[in-house]
């Protein structure tokens, strides 16, 4: 599989040994995206929240067709096979985090619902108008071409077919985005999206907007939250106290770009006009 050279990079840090355990062990296990803290402090509660209210705006799923693009270890595709009835594709560059994924789906008994593929999402290996819903968490940030993956998901979907996403970006006023060039330098892109971006890119490729959900304050409730688990458990964490000392240096940019009014997050659903 030949990727582009910023899509490698991303592959490669997921699936070092490191990153790998402190996702596992610290951010969700599971689930390794920013969750919803309105009724919890726990990490792993709060990210099947977030889960669950995409669920909730994506409606019926029974006998469709999902694809989850940087699905990760699967946590938010076992739910959506298991307790809404579809069908889903895991589409993920990490090859540690599929394999996991894979383990993870066969203990849970859902290999008939939940397939695991190897491959990019701004290439992906899928014909055109097969998926009736696109799902992606917190993933399109590392790509380093967004609207390439945008193009491949209005190709991928079905008319009339779904697109709920999550994504850590940049405010649409940003005029100074130099507090956040460390937090560009340690995705390796120049830029983050915006709620701007992705309303203006996927109007172009025929999309309509079903709902968007500003939960900016989630953003920084993720961070802080992981860090200070992070500091309060690294002696469990493999790695060693270079990883995690750089860990927490990283988490402290998004805390305090968040507090600046600087980063937003949120749920974005949007249909293909059919």
């Amino acid at each position: 599989m030949t990727v582009d050279a910023g899509v490698a990079t991303a592959r490669d840090y997921y699936d070092s040994d490191e990153a790998d355990d402190f996702y596992n062990t610290i951010w969700g296990g599971e689930d390794i995206h920013v969750g919803i803290y309105d009724n919890t402090s726990d990490i792993r509660e709060a990210s099947r929240a977030t889960v669950d209210r995409m669920a909730e705006m994506l409606g019926d799923m029974s006998g469709r067709t999902l694809l989850d693009l940087g699905a990760g270890y699967g946590g938010a595709a076992r739910v959506m096979a298991r307790d809404h009835g579809a069908k889903v594709t895991c589409l993920n560059v990490a090859m540690v985090e599929n394999e996991r994924n894979r383990e993870l789906t066969r203990a849970a008994g859902l290999e008939d619902k939940v397939a695991v593929v190897d491959g990019s999402f701004d290439a992906m290996p899928f014909d055109d108008a097969g998926f009736d819903a696109a799902w992606s968490q917190d993933a399109i940030l590392h790509a380093p071409d967004r609207k390439a993956v945008l193009r491949e998901v209005a190709r991928v979907l079905k008319p009339g077919g779904e697109f709920i996403f999550t994504d850590p970006m940049q405010a649409d006023d940003l005029t100074d985005d130099g507090d956040l060039q460390p937090i560009y330098d340690r995705i390796h892109l120049p830029n983050l999206a915006s709620f701007g971006f992705y309303r203006e890119e996927l109007g172009k490729l025929g999309f309509d907007e079903v709902a968007v959900e500003d939960r900016s304050a989630q953003l920084r409730n993720h961070y802080a939250r992981v860090a200070e688990e992070l500091s309060a458990r690294r002696d469990e964490v493999k790695a060693g106290d270079a990883f995690v000392d750089r860990m927490l240096q990283g988490l402290s940019h998004w805390v305090e770009g968040a507090d600046a009014g600087k980063l937003t997050w949120g749920i974005m659903h949007y249909r293909k006009r059919g």
